[in-house]
């Protein structure tokens, strides 16, 4: 099964996170299929870039977003 989740960019304590399609079954930080956007929680204003048509695209063929992805993309 496809999953939406975040994987872990950045220094210690400065994270950054991409947001990307991955098999469930694979690690957090290892390959991925699709990179859809990232989010820095570390800015002032937690700068979020995604890509809402390929984002709504895995939605539509199955893929199922994480809880923090999930809600993250509601408030995008």
């Amino acid at each position: 099964m496809t999953v939406i989740r975040l994987t872990r960019l950045g220094k210690k304590k400065q994270p950054f996170y991409r947001i990307v399609v991955t098999d469930s079954r694979k690690r957090r930080d290892s390959g991925f299929v699709e990179i859809l956007g990232f989010y820095n929680p570390m800015n002032s204003e937690k700068t979020l870039k995604l890509e809402r048509d390929r984002y709504n695209y895995w939605l539509s063929v199955g893929a199922k977003p994480s809880e923090t992805v999930a809600r993250i993309a509601a408030k995008a």
